[in-house]
């Protein structure tokens, strides 16, 4: 495959919007548009195709990562159309590769449907926002999001530390340093162990990845500064729960009460298709970290974090399933979107039978009966 389709195939990503391209022998190239996989009309790769492909845009320090690791992760620019994400892999013997689009516009938080609040909480001088969800539900665009605001209406020093830098952010009002792992510096615990000594007011960690890294991310909260970083969980309760859960038992009882007065709010997102498959819209579950949610975490309460943010609607909290729901009920997703992305499913069939205008199909109707009997065990995260 010569460079000049490679080429084509980028072009067509960014012409029809798609997020993802795969290259695997067996099978031409593949988009993934609007959340599902479409094939190219090209011809099928072979072995020798993925490799020739990979040369054409793999550094040589990523090569040796690859011969060495059995897979690499850079990303590179596509000229000035955009920015691609890549991971390269073996399997099976071959080689696949996966580009991601990095969209080159930011985008504005009422774009993103992000609720008002987070704009005086990116305000706050110090403590720790965390953005969480599945891979591939926008945690980098909303984070480089806030980012931008920072950078655009504040005077800061910005410290971001990525694996790879995604979205490329300029000095405007503020400085902005980012830091790539593997190439600025050796790994994220390296960045921030280091990063106190180099002034900054605002530091963005890719992920929290391990245990030294959660550790280094609270230090630097604790000591006054305002951080923003990622973790793969699903809810704002889970994700308060899995870092008390990454320490040690003799631990934990101190990271609790660390986060009680570090952590200001967690954003938990996916993304659902619109009705019709014509984009996607981002569903989110938020939590801002208020005197009383502060208190359960402090006192190993975070099971009753979930009917707080219930509470919380003043502050603009809301739980995924009760947005997911205002989307259906305005025709942004469909029932099986709702469904497959709620974390009660059951609660949410149940509101639908109470709603007369909404009709249930008849799995689903058996489904709720049995529930209702207590024959079927329903099992939610």
């Amino acid at each position: 495959m010569s460079r000049i389709h490679i080429d084509r195939v980028l072009e067509t990503c960014i012409k029809q919007g798609a997020s993802d391209i795969h290259f695997v022998a067996g099978r031409p190239p593949v988009l993934r548009l609007h959340g599902n996989l479409r094939s190219l009309e090209t011809k099928v790769l072979e072995p020798d195709d993925t490799v020739a492909l990979m040369k054409s845009i793999t550094p040589d320090r990523n090569q040796q990562e690859l011969q060495e690791e059995g897979n690499t992760d850079f990303g590179f620019a596509f000229g000035d159309k955009g920015r691609f994400r890549v991971a390269v892999f073996r399997q099976r013997g071959n080689l696949s590769i996966v580009l991601r689009l990095i969209p080159n516009k930011l985008m504005t938080f009422p774009e993103i449907g992000l609720p008002k609040i987070i704009e005086s909480l990116c305000r706050r001088p110090q403590g720790m926002f965390l953005v969480t969800g599945p891979t591939g539900s926008g945690k980098t665009t909303t984070l480089a999001c806030m980012i931008n605001f920072i950078n655009e209406t504040m005077d800061r020093h910005i410290v971001t530390v990525e694996d790879p830098i995604e979205y490329y952010q300029y000095h405007k009002k503020s400085i902005i340093n980012q830091r790539e792992v593997g190439i600025d510096v050796p790994t994220f615990a390296e960045a921030l162990r280091r990063v106190l000594r180099q002034d900054p007011d605002v530091i963005l960690v890719g992920e929290l990845r391990d245990l030294e890294t959660i550790e280094s991310a609270v230090r630097a909260a604790e000591t006054g500064h305002l951080v923003f970083s990622t973790v793969h969980t699903t809810g704002c309760q889970g994700t308060v729960t899995r870092i008390i859960d990454a320490f040690p038992v003799n631990q934990q009882e101190q990271i609790r009460v660390q986060l009680s007065v570090n952590l200001i709010a967690v954003l938990s997102q996916t993304l659902c298709r619109k009705v019709g498959g014509k984009g996607r819209v981002a569903g989110y579950e938020f939590m801002v970290v208020t005197p009383a949610i502060s208190n359960l975490i402090r006192e190993n309460k975070t099971y009753r974090i979930n009917s707080a943010i219930q509470t919380g609607k003043k502050f603009d909290m809301q739980l995924m399933d009760d947005h997911l729901w205002e989307l259906f009920k305005d025709k942004i997703i469909d029932k099986d979107e709702m469904l497959e992305h709620a974390r009660e499913p059951m609660q949410l069939i149940e509101k639908m039978e109470k709603d007369s205008r909404l009709s249930l199909t008849e799995e689903e109707r058996k489904a709720l009966a049995e529930a209702k009997s207590g024959k079927s065990q329903i099992v939610t995260e």
